[in-house]
């Protein structure tokens, strides 16, 4: 049985419930940290899937991994081994298949989302067949940067403040939210992220910024209703697994 291969691009940003999530269903998995130096494999010939975390830098930024983790996007596309994007893995899958990745705008200004928002469906089938429901549902975000949906894919999912939040093509999946969030990565990022939301909240569009306090505040509320979403994605995602 092949495994799915996770790639962690730092080190708060790991694969969380989406590893626990494969391992309660049986599925090997294991883990590439590029961000202790490890190198991503050549090609996705000895894997069943891959799963792209997510991480503070940019698709944009001049990092010598980028281009070899784009190659092995391809090179899973080809072979029909499919691909789940976690926020920056999202914004990776779409420009891997010719999407482009910019920074969130609303309004002509700069617009992050860090905290628990609300992602809206779209209207096509495919929405329901990866969310399980056709209603709005709770996500985690953090983020600044968004993606385009590359020719081909179908848009899956938006919100009030980032058009673009999720998309599909064929078995392959692209999130700009964050799905496989627990409670330790959430107070964990809410720590560690502080300065970021400071400043955020001091700036010109605060709106989709929450504070740590907010967060910790909703989480009991919205984890277990995203953790729903979460379980539908994921079991429509590893159907498409090869060699499981």
């Amino acid at each position: 049985m092949k495994p799915v291969v996770i790639v962690r691009h730092a080190t708060s940003e790991g694969p969380a419930y989406f590893g626990a999530w494969l391992s309660g269903k049986g599925i090997p998995w294991s883990e590439v940290r590029l961000d202790l130096g490890e190198r991503l494999p050549a090609d996705a010939s000895g894997m069943s899937g891959i799963g792209f975390m997510g991480g503070p830098m940019s698709v944009n930024d001049p990092l010598p991994w980028i281009p070899q983790a784009l190659d092995l996007i391809r090179d899973a596309d080809r072979r029909g081994v499919p691909v789940i994007g976690h926020c920056l893995g999202g914004q990776l899958l779409s420009r891997a298949l010719g999407g482009d990745v910019t920074r969130n705008m609303l309004a002509g200004e700069p617009a992050k989302e860090i905290g628990w928002h609300t992602a809206v469906p779209s209207a096509s089938p495919e929405a329901r067949e990866w969310f399980g429901t056709d209603q709005p549902f709770d996500v985690f975000q953090w983020h600044g940067e968004t993606f385009s949906v590359p020719a081909g894919a179908v848009q899956l999912a938006s919100s009030p403040l980032c058009a673009n939040q999720a998309f599909c093509k064929g078995p392959h999946l692209g999130m700009q939210f964050h799905v496989e969030m627990d409670e330790p990565t959430i107070a964990v990022w809410c720590e560690s992220g502080s300065p970021e939301v400071a400043e955020a909240l001091a700036g010109p569009r605060p709106g989709g910024v929450q504070a740590a306090a907010e967060v910790h505040a909703r989480t009991s509320e919205c984890l277990p209703r995203m953790r729903r979403v979460t379980d539908a994605i994921y079991h429509h995602w590893a159907k498409g697994l090869k060699g499981v």
